[in-house]
C-alpha cells in the first residue's frame, strides 16, 4: 500500500488558522516562516504508538457524491474524543458545522465543519475513543 502521510489546507489569515487548529483540536503548529514560503506545519499525534489510533493516526476513504449536500471536495477527519465539545470549539472559534452528526454504523458519530478558512472538514467520535 501507499500510505497517506501528510494532508495540506489552504489558508488566507495565518494567525486565523493556527488560532482556529490549536485551540480547537490542541494540535502542535510551527510558523515555519517566510525562508519556507510561511508555510505552517502542523503536527496531530505526537507519536505513532497513541492507544486507539492506527499506526500513522491517518486514514482515508471514498464517499459517493449526492447533489444536495454542501462543499463535496476532498477533505480530512478528525478524530475526537467528545464530538459535542469539540462542536461547540469549532462554533466557538468561528468554524460552522454542516448540520448534525450522524452515527456511522461500526465507526461511530460523524459530522463535517466548515473552519475559518473556508475549508471542509470532518470529525469523528469513533466507537473505540
Amino acid at each position: 500500500m501507499n500510505p497517506v502521510v501528510h494532508f495540506e489546507l489552504p489558508y488566507k489569515d495565518a494567525n486565523r488558522i493556527s488560532k482556529f487548529y490549536s485551540e480547537t483540536f490542541n494540535w502542535k503548529l510551527t510558523d515555519l516562516g517566510p525562508n519556507s514560503s510561511n508555510y505552517i506545519l502542523a503536527v496531530t499525534c505526537e507519536s505513532d504508538a497513541k492507544p486507539g489510533l492506527p499506526a500513522g493516526a491517518i486514514n482515508g476513504g471514498f464517499f459517493p457524491f449526492k447533489p444536495d449536500w454542501p462543499i463535496q471536495a476532498p477533505s480530512i477527519v478528525i478524530g475526537v474524543a467528545n464530538i459535542e465539545d469539540t462542536i461547540s470549539k469549532i462554533i466557538f472559534n468561528g468554524g460552522s458545522v454542516l448540520g448534525e452528526p450522524i452515527m456511522i454504523p461500526n465507526f461511530g458519530r460523524y459530522v463535517s465543519f466548515v473552519d475559518t478558512e473556508g475549508n471542509r472538514i470532518s470529525i469523528i467520535q469513533p466507537d473505540s475513543m
